[in-house]
């Protein structure tokens, strides 16, 4: 799918501002340099209870140049395109690197490693940016109108918000790369609130987004889901304190991925702040559990042609069969750590580090309602609050609600609890993972099934 001639015309019109500061720098007598500059736009529009309360619409440009100088690095960026404010502001970085500390593991890649070509992902919609703000309340509007109306125990809600956001891309380097992109991602939200026995507000949370606007689902769809579960925590109460299995739902379940995402980067590994340091190798899994990072799904939330250093992109299986097989690398943290580069660098034209793109647990064959199969009684988490992890122990507790399991049915809706276990226990305790995987998020999960968590409630 070609991209609007307008976006190109953009495109190129980055690619002469990156080009000349590169020519510029390199008047500077810089050993290397890298050029990142980007322009986007976004509108993000919020209704609640029937009322227009936010309409944001903005444009956004900038420039960031990372330069090596004699071993000396310098970051630094601007939002004036101005040939002579640029000259002033590339001089100003080449007199920053000159009195920093030199680093000798800062060198780029060498210009073989770069990439000539990269591939088509679909990335761009171009009716994204043809959605205007009276459009957007209407989703807005249309999505809060379905959860108020869906039931009558819901009697309020906390909004609906609608937002869209384009952006073009071009980076630069000295080393050869000139690499262009663009992107759009929307999504509408709707926040439903039933009113429970003791003055308790129950909250019912729904979302949907992609980079297409087709993907979407119904304004009216999104806010009956909204509502439905809302209605559905009515009566949720705790339950005793003890042990049981547990299963996540997969919105659930994403939040867990993240944090081992967290733990696989390289930066985290190198500066001792994740309790995967030294353990390529290691079952750090059951084998039910294949994670992996890939850029090149098409439409991907996460996916990219190239990354932050212009290096070749590809799928990387980080945990093979519960088997820690490769941490996520850019040049820096690869050499840090002794190890090759795996295409995961972001932050080009500015402090380069390591990311994700597409990071997500393979699904399983079974479908979400198996993983209820065989449990006489456990959890089944939908949604979970706080931030209470220590990436360098894998200590892991954070509040929760749900649903009892009871001889394989879901029955009392579930509260005010708390779940917590070791991250390495909890991955090497999933038993069984579902077939519903979906990429709506950059990090992504179907759902899955632990053995046992310890369950803090009454």
């Amino acid at each position: 799918m070609s991209r609007p001639r307008a976006i190109e015309k953009n495109l190129d019109h980055l690619v002469s501002i990156a080009e000349r500061s590169l020519q510029r720098l390199r008047e500077l007598g810089v050993d290397h340099a890298e050029v990142a500059v980007g322009t986007g736009r976004e509108l993000e529009v919020t209704v609640r209870q029937g009322e227009v309360e936010l309409v944001k619409e903005a444009g956004s440009s900038g420039l960031g140049v990372r330069v090596v100088h004699d071993g000396r690095v310098a970051t630094s960026s601007t939002t004036d395109f101005r040939p002579e404010a640029l000259d002033g502001f590339l001089a100003r970085v080449v007199e920053m690197a000159d009195v920093s500390e030199p680093d000798e593991l800062a060198a780029p890649p060498e210009p073989r490693e770069l990439v000539t070509t990269w591939p088509e992902l679909e990335l761009f919609d171009p009716a994204t940016d043809r959605i205007r703000a009276a459009r957007a309340i209407k989703l807005a509007t249309a999505g809060e109108r379905a959860a108020l109306r869906a039931d009558p125990r819901i009697t309020t809600s906390e909004g609906a918000s609608f937002g869209r956001s384009s952006g073009c891309s071009v980076l630069a380097t000295s080393g050869g790369f000139v690499g262009r992109n663009a992107g759009t991602y929307q999504s509408l939200v709707v926040q439903a609130v039933a009113d429970d026995e003791g003055g308790k507000k129950r909250k019912g949370f729904y979302w949907s987004g992609g980079r297409f606007f087709e993907e979407l689902e119904g304004a009216a769809e999104v806010g009956r889901e909204a509502a439905s579960r809302a209605v559905a925590q009515l009566g949720a109460r705790k339950i005793p304190t003890g042990r049981y299995p547990v299963v996540f739902e997969k919105n659930a379940a994403r939040a867990i991925v993240g944090l081992v995402a967290s733990c696989v980067m390289g930066d985290a590994v190198y500066r001792h702040r994740s309790y995967l340091e030294g353990r390529l190798g290691d079952t750090i899994a059951s084998s039910a559990v294949t994670l992996i990072d890939d850029p090149l799904i098409p439409r991907g939330p996460g996916s990219r042609p190239f990354d932050g250093e212009g290096r070749k992109v590809g799928k990387i299986r980080v945990v093979g069969k519960g088997v820690l097989r490769s941490y996520l690398l850019d040049t820096y943290s690869a050499r840090k750590l002794g190890l090759r580069p795996t295409g995961s660098a972001s932050g080009g034209g500015g402090v380069p580090h390591s990311s994700t793109s597409n990071f997500y647990l393979a699904p399983g064959r079974v479908g979400p309602e198996g993983l209820l199969r065989g449990v006489k009684r456990g959890l089944f988490v939908t949604r979970m609050m706080g931030f209470g992890f220590d990436p360098t122990t894998g200590n892991f507790s954070r509040g929760a609600e749900g649903f009892l399991i009871e001889d394989g049915e879901l029955t009392q809706p579930v509260g005010e609890i708390t779940v917590s276990r070791n991250l390495d226990e909890l991955l090497k305790g999933i038993d069984k993972v579902a077939n519903d995987l979906e990429h709506k998020t950059s990090i992504a999960s179907p759902s899955f099934r632990v053995d046992e968590m310890t369950i803090a409630g009454s």
